[in-house]
Order: structure tokens, then C-alpha cells, then sequence
């Protein structure tokens, strides 16, 4: 058994059974009344984890629509409270000593005050263990045989403690390392983009044969493919068994953004990976349930986690279709009250039928970020608590 599936205990198995429960669920898009029952339950006991151990969503709980009251069922998740994911770019909020802080992460933004997430080790080795089922799912942990690995991230350093760079790092365990070779080189001072470096990368492992595993930035990549075209490379062919799996998003190069259908069709024609073995994945600093694509390109909710949609004009809910605000919901976390957070992204969720694939959980669509006026105004909000509780 590869060591990221192995059983990881919750801190208390009294005060959290259900969260132990619904994180035990191995199939990761596993759907049903039974399955939202349990989540229900899970988030009661999540919610009243934090607010024992953070005064700051003890009061945020309270001046909440349900005023604390436990969620009666699954319908009811529009009624929890959340915090803007950019609150966690201003304030470190805990909900244990710090002393119990295992790993100490920061977002990928490349513009402004990064977000940082502190995990302890249950939530750590779960959301780990989460990202393997996802993998287990697709047969994507592969222990026999080595693979090359080009990682579009960034090249570790002491100190470096980017989100991204840990997940790919902790990726590479679920297919043997024969060779790494990183996108972003560490130049001493900073990293920077080695487009030259990735080209005879890529020629390398095609002139090799093995398996080759292309995690990271999507546009770093991008960049790769159209140096390969600059320079008069022709297509390569890298094994059909080689995976491309991205995360992160574009961030600073929103202006050279490919649209994905585009990016994978050049991904194909220029180094031969099937389309299937190409997908995108969504995830956060602030919410590490990982939501990958399936075969049909759709970004699916896993059992783990539930995502609302909320308007952009006074962050009513709303149905699937509708475009607005992502909420993510998940009681997978122990160490932060990050288990409802409100993210800049502008989605649409989408009803498991839509989509084709057979899998029976709702799929959304990424448009893009919204502006910052709403934004600031939700950490704002989220701020003024902070302050009252400093106060009192």
C-alpha cells in the first residue's frame, strides 16, 4: 500500500467521529442520502471543534444566520458561516497551540500578501491521503515502474514553504523517481523560468522511453511548447503511459492564458501524451481537498467536500447554471477554521448528469477571479470580528 493511503487517526476520536468517518470513505466520488447525512454531521462536529478552540469563529458561529445551531441536514449548508479566503493573507487564526503546528504553507500568488495555512498533522496526512484516492481512483499510483518527472514549480530551497512546490514534491511518491528536473531553477537570489532546460528536459525523456510525469503551473509548460515551436522541434513522443496533471492556475500570466482545450490538443500533438492522461486539478492554500478533472475535463466535487455557489451582488446561494463566488465546505480540517471559505473565484456548478462521465457528484467550471472590491469587503467583515474579540 502506498504510504499516503494508510489510515490517519483524527486528534479526538470522541469529539470527531463522523469527520473520522467521512474522511475513512476511500471511494472518493462516492454520492448518496447516507453520504450527506454523515457530511452533515461531520460539519456539526467540525464547527464545534473550531469554535471550543478559536474565539475569533466562536463569534463568527454565533453572528451567524443559525446563530450556532447545528446544521439539521445537508440543505442547509447555505446557513454556515464563512471566511474570505484573502482574511487568511492578513491573520494568522489557529485552533490549536502552536507548538502542535506540523507544517506552516503559503499560497502561490505572485501579486500582493500571500495566504498561509498551518497544518497539523491530522490534517495534513488527510488531505495527503485525499489527493492518493483521487489517484488510486484514475490508477495513477504506479510503484513499479520509474518515471521522469518534469515539475513546472518551483525548485526547492531551504525556507521555501510554497503549497504548490509541497504537493508536487509529495506527488512524485506515487510512481518511482528515475529522474526531477524542475521548470522554475533557483538562481540563488530567486527562480526563475528555464525554458532551454525544459525543451532538452523534454528531448531527454523522449530519447529515454520511460514514463514521463509533468506536474505544476500549466503555463510554464505552455511556454515549453511554444519554445519547442520557436526553435523548429518537431513532435516528440513520450510513452503513452506519461501523465500530465496541473495545479495551480496561470496567476501571473493571466494575459498568455491558453484555453485548456487548446493547451491539451498541443500537449498531444507535440509530445504524445493521450488526452485522457491530461488534467487539470483545482485546490488551495485554504482548502486542500483536491478537485480533479475527469475524463471528460470536468472538475468534480469528491465526497470529502461540498462547494456552494454565491452571488456576486449580496452572496445569496444560488443554483446550479448560475455564475458567482465559490464556497467550499469540507470538515476535513483540524487546525484552522478554514472548513468554509469563500474564495475569489468566479465558477458555476453543474449536476453530475451534465456532465457524462458517469461520476455521480457536481462538477463546476472555473471562469476566472473577480475583482477585489467584494473580496476586501468579506475579509473586512471578517476582520471586524477579529477586533471585537481582541477587545472584549
Amino acid at each position: 500500500m502506498n504510504q499516503y493511503l494508510r489510515p490517519v487517526a483524527v486528534p479526538d476520536a470522541d469529539a470527531l467521529a463522523h469527520v473520522q468517518q467521512l474522511c475513512d470513505i476511500a471511494e472518493p466520488y462516492q454520492a448518496g442520502p447516507a453520504t450527506d447525512r454523515l457530511f452533515t454531521a461531520a460539519m456539526n462536529e467540525s464547527n464545534a471543534w473550531h469554535a471550543a478552540r478559536s474565539p475569533f469563529f466562536d463569534r463568527l458561529l454565533k453572528a451567524g444566520p443559525g446563530g450556532g445551531r447545528p446544521l439539521d441536514g445537508i440543505e442547509e449548508l447555505d446557513r454556515l458561516p464563512f471566511v474570505h479566503a484573502n482574511f487568511f493573507k492578513a491573520h494568522e487564526i489557529l485552533s490549536l497551540p502552536r507548538e502542535d503546528v506540523l507544517l506552516h504553507l503559503t499560497s502561490s500568488g505572485t501579486t500582493g500578501q500571500r495566504s498561509q495555512m498551518f497544518f497539523d498533522e491530522f490534517t495534513l496526512r488527510n488531505g495527503q491521503r485525499m489527493v492518493a484516492r483521487v489517484f488510486d481512483h484514475y490508477g495513477w499510483i504506479d510503484e513499479r515502474e520509474p518515471v521522469n518527472y518534469l515539475l513546472s514549480n518551483y525548485q526547492p530551497r531551504p525556507g521555501l514553504n510554497l503549497g504548490t512546490s509541497f504537493t508536487d514534491e509529495y506527488l512524485c511518491h506515487f510512481a518511482p523517481v528515475r529522474s526531477v528536473e524542475y521548470a522554475l531553477k533557483h538562481t540563488g537570489s530567486t527562480h526563475e523560468f528555464d525554458p532551454f532546460g525544459c525543451v532538452r528536459t523534454l528531448i531527454r525523456y523522449a530519447e529515454e522511453g520511460a514514463p514521463v510525469r509533468i506536474l505544476g503551473f500549466p503555463a510554464f509548460l505552455s511556454f515549453t511548447l511554444d519554445r519547442m515551436r520557436d526553435l523548429g522541434i518537431g513532435p516528440l513522443e513520450l510513452s503513452p503511459r506519461s501523465l500530465v496533471v496541473f495545479g495551480g492556475g496561470w496567476k501571473g500570466h493571466a494575459d498568455q492564458q491558453v484555453a485548456k482545450p487548446e493547451l491539451y490538443r498541443r500537449i498531444h500533438d507535440q509530445l504524445g501524451i493521450p488526452d485522457e492522461r491530461i488534467r487539470d486539478g483545482f485546490g488551495a492554500a485554504e482548502h486542500s481537498v483536491l478537485h480533479m478533472e475527469c475524463p471528460n475535463h470536468r472538475l468534480h466535487v469528491p465526497v470529502w467536500a461540498r462547494m456552494l455557489v454565491r452571488s456576486v451582488r449580496d452572496l445569496t446561494p444560488l443554483p446550479y447554471g448560475e455564475p458567482g463566488y465559490a464556497q467550499f465546505v469540507s470538515p476535513y480540517i483540524t487546525s484552522v477554521p478554514a472548513q468554509s471559505v469563500l474564495m475569489g473565484d468566479l465558477v458555476t456548478q453543474h449536476a453530475p448528469e451534465e456532465c457524462g462521465c458517469a461520476l455521480p457528484t457536481p462538477w463546476f467550471t472555473v471562469h476566472g477571479r473577480a475583482g477585489l472590491s467584494r473580496n476586501r469587503s468579506c475579509a473586512v467583515a471578517a476582520a471586524e470580528l477579529l477586533k471585537t474579540e481582541k477587545a472584549s
